[in-house]
């Protein structure tokens, strides 16, 4: 658990990055400009990778919102463990939990990656140790430990709807979540864009500034991913991030991508690739989508 001395580390390295948002009143951005969604072509990539590609970049300064597939449903897998991190914070925050207390974890509660549950079994983990889990590794159990802890599938779905979110569907634990069943734990990435703005990069965040620095280490600290949206970007950018990934050609990315100087880019990309298709080319799909994207929002 971080003790008060380290949440302010947080805030203040996450200050020197660039990222605290509003952290102090007086470093809060101005309004940003209204958001117009653009049309972008990404048919070359689908057709020379053969996968479907959803994917929106919101350029925070500017407005402008380019769109491939949007509105189009994709399985989340992972990346739904960002926003279930950030349900949490809000439960701690309205006084339904609490950051230490700490949950049992059993031989029971154990699915395929569990990095950090597996060794604490027959022990306990706090509340925001399984959310550090869940975010930065991908814990699986830690995942359906923290659904479990907030009533179960109902109380995420109602996070969503809280957002201004009614399309999102929250069905099943893992691991059956990531199974590609029609509707069932599907997400459009303009929904995932607007998610993400909600809770990171507006002003009006219902996350605490400490509780969203915290979040915002943790994306930022991740190792998973090295060769999706991070290696779409300039590598002086620093990029908070959640990746998720199906075991039969799903490969995710979205999070947010933060300049040297500027307003950051808000990015949902969801690749359902065909299953023939290797780790690395599903990987390089969202790394090129990126590439295209800040080319043509004029930020590369």
């Amino acid at each position: 658990m971080l003790t008060g001395t380290d949440r302010r580390s947080v805030l203040s390295g996450l200050g020197a990055l660039g990222v605290a948002g509003c952290v102090r009143a007086e470093s809060a951005p101005p309004a940003p400009a209204p958001a117009v969604t653009e049309a972008f072509d990404l048919s070359v990539l689908e057709r020379d990778n053969d996968g479907r590609l959803g994917f929106v970049a919101h350029d925070t300064g500017s407005g402008r919102r380019l769109s491939w597939r949007g509105d189009e449903r994709f399985v989340y897998c992972s990346t739904f463990k960002m926003y279930l991190a950030a349900a949490t914070f809000l439960r701690v925050q309205a006084g339904d939990e609490r950051l230490d207390r700490r949950i049992p974890v059993t031989a029971a509660d154990m699915t395929h990656h569990a990095p950090v549950t597996e060794p604490a079994i027959g022990g306990s983990l706090s509340v925001e140790a399984l959310m550090k889990a869940t975010v930065e590794v991908s814990d699986n159990p830690a995942a359906n430990l923290l659904l479990k802890a907030m009533g179960g599938l109902e109380p995420m779905r109602a996070f969503y709807r809280s957002l201004g979110d009614d399309s999102t569907t929250v069905d099943r634990f893992e691991p059956e979540m990531n199974r590609l069943d029609g509707d069932r734990d599907t997400i459009t990435p303009l929904h995932s864009v607007a998610n993400i703005h909600r809770l990171l990069v507006d002003p009006a965040t219902p996350l605490s500034a400490a509780h969203k620095a915290i979040l915002l280490r943790w994306l930022i600290d991740t190792p998973t991913g090295a060769k999706r949206l991070k290696a779409g970007v300039p590598g002086d950018w620093t990029v908070a991030h959640k990746t998720g990934t199906g075991g039969y050609g799903p490969t995710n990315d979205i999070g947010v991508l933060y300049p040297p100087t500027g307003a950051p880019v808000i990015v949902a990309a969801y690749y359902h690739a065909a299953r023939s298709s290797s780790d690395d080319a599903n990987d390089a799909v969202i790394a090129a989508a990126a590439r295209l994207a800040l080319a043509a929002l004029g930020r590369a």
